[in-house]
């Protein structure tokens, strides 16, 4: 079949526009007397169920650079690569016990307010600048650049077209506040699992035919049986993709590291959950956990799919690019151009959903960093409730209007995926080092959460000229022993540290859960150890 959408594609894809949007704005319409509400725009305060947290959360994390990028390792080196969402699953439980107690607790609503909290005003304005240029110029510029190609690539529409339409759509549903995304993000979640299950199911098809199987079950026998080294989930150095994942470290190394920094110490992330109460917090981070445990199904498969078709003949010349080479990041757009019309439109929809969701939450927190932490701390203390939304409104647009105009000189790099992995990896040690300890050690001081910030990125770009073979994610764990051990030293040496008037109080009774958590939380954990056990 042809790459272009048909009528009955865009009928699907305008029925999904308008659903989204309709119901964006009954939600705006419904909560309308909160709407000059700072806390209300901003984290959707009380308003938002377990159910719509969790998804808001997956609708959020899930991107271009999932479909994309994951399926096209998924292609390259096959389920290993799901190791970034099912150990996902594990942190979302670790980051509700523990990190969530200590937010709701303390009434925290921005990162650069529990820095200042725990350490010093200064901390945190160097923080909070330093995430706003990485939120702006890395993560939402990156997610346009990639949803953009990716949209392109199926619709046939310019990459400028596709990447005016993508962020319009995302400013549509962000001037609504957190409640509006955090409710759309349900519809979002729903179509995205829709249209990600209907194209695994094509491609386990597809395999089960050309192999003379029946059915899509069939089909995922026949990937194990044709492609068995796809399906190993820990690598010993001796693979070739090693360096990508290197063995243990993905379950007892540095990936806790990344997702840690990501799931817990985000505010794009943690932001939906701050509004809510401890009890509704910790059930939309375990829904959100049962969730990730079924991505892999929706962004590997497909890839690994691909990779099997690939090497009995098929998709030999839509795999290439222009130099002749094999891209495995084009095995996603490829299987969804095998659709049939109106499938193809779902599935399409599916891929915006997820690109437009997390847009949405990215430029949330973007204009939630910049009001409550730049703008009322240092250009009008006094600002209102209504100007304080109105600024938020206005940062929106204006970090989508530069998201367009930096996107397209992403296209000069190789791998867009790559850019944020490698980039938001230099400075994940140095958050999550100052953040646990923050947490958990009464004598951290302002001086070391200081020098472990400023010296984050220096000492990741020493790490890596120091032992360039080493593995990214092993460096990386490097870098934050080093870390943390220059903090627990700088703070030592201070006498002050021993009575830290900023230290967190803990008091261990937080950390209990619900019995109906707890149970969740083991059924997780048990199918997260089956399913490493079978794939080891």
């Amino acid at each position: 079949m042809g790459s272009a959408l048909q009528f009955l594609d865009y009928a699907v894809f305008l029925t999904y526009f308008i659903v989204v949007s309709a119901y964006g704005y009954w939600i705006y319409r419904k909560k309308r007397s909160g709407e000059n509400s700072a806390a209300d725009f901003f984290l959707a305060e009380g308003s938002l169920t377990w159910w719509a947290i969790g998804a808001s959360l997956i609708a959020s994390n899930i991107s271009a650079e999932q479909f994309i990028g994951m399926s096209g390792s998924g292609f390259a080196m096959g389920l290993a690569i799901a190791s970034y969402e099912w150990m996902a699953a594990a942190t979302l439980i670790v980051v509700a016990i523990f990190f969530m107690p200590g937010y709701i607790t303390n009434k925290i609503y921005t990162m650069p307010q529990f820095l200042e909290k725990r350490y010093s005003p200064l901390v945190a304005t160097m923080m909070a600048v330093f995430w706003l240029l990485v939120y702006v110029f890395v993560n939402l510029t990156s997610i346009l650049y990639l949803g953009a190609i990716a949209v392109s690539t199926i619709s046939g529409f310019s990459f400028t077209a596709c990447a005016i339409f993508l962020a319009v759509f995302a400013i549509i549903i962000t001037l609504g506040g957190m409640k509006v995304i955090g409710y759309t993000d349900v519809i979002q979640v729903a179509v995205l699992v829709l249209g990600g299950l209907f194209t695994t199911y094509l491609a386990l098809e597809l395999v089960s035919n050309q192999f003379g199987g029946d059915g899509a079950m069939a089909g995922l026998g026949m990937l194990t049986d044709k492609a068995p080294g796809h399906f190993h989930m820990i690598f010993d150095k001796s693979n070739e993709h090693y360096k990508d994942l290197p063995g243990l470290t993905v379950l007892i190394g540095a990936m806790w590291i990344a997702n840690l920094n990501y799931w817990g110490c985000n505010q794009y992330i943690t932001q939906r959950a701050l509004g809510a109460s401890l009890g509704t917090a910790r059930n939309g981070l375990l829904f959100a956990a049962f969730l990730k445990l079924m991505m892999p199904i929706i962004v590997v498969i497909p890839g690994i799919a691909a990779y099997v078709l690939h090497q009995n003949g098929m998709f030999q010349q839509e795999m290439m690019n222009a130099a002749g080479e094999v891209k495995p990041d084009k095995a996603y757009p490829v299987l969804l151009n095998l659709l049939g019309p109106g499938l193809k439109g779902l599935s399409f929809a599916a891929l915006t959903a997820a690109i437009v969701a997390s847009l949405a939450g990215k430029a949330n927190s973007i204009a939630t960093i910049f009001t409550l932490d730049i703008y009322k701390k240092y250009m009008d203390r006094d600002a209102s409730e209504t100007k304080q939304v109105l600024t938020g409104r206005w940062v929106i647009i204006a970090a989508m209007i530069i998201a367009i105009l930096v996107a397209p000189q992403l296209q000069r790099l190789e791998q867009g995926f790559q850019f944020i992995q490698e980039f938001t990896g230099l400075i994940s040690p140095g958050v999550v080092a100052i953040f646990l300890l923050g947490f958990f050690w009464k004598r951290a001081t302002a001086n070391a959460a200081l020098v472990a910030a400023l010296a984050t990125i220096p000492l990741g770009f020493g790490f890596k000229a120091w032992m360039p073979d080493v593995p990214f994610l092993d460096r990386m764990g490097w870098a934050f022993v080093a870390l943390v051990a220059m903090m627990v030293v700088i703070s030592l040496l201070d006498p002050k540290s021993k009575d830290n008037p900023k230290a967190m109080r803990v008091d261990t009774s937080m950390f209990k859960t619900s019995s109906t958590f707890s149970i969740g939380a083991l059924i997780i954990s048990g199918i997260l150890a089956a399913l490493y056990i079978v794939f080891w």
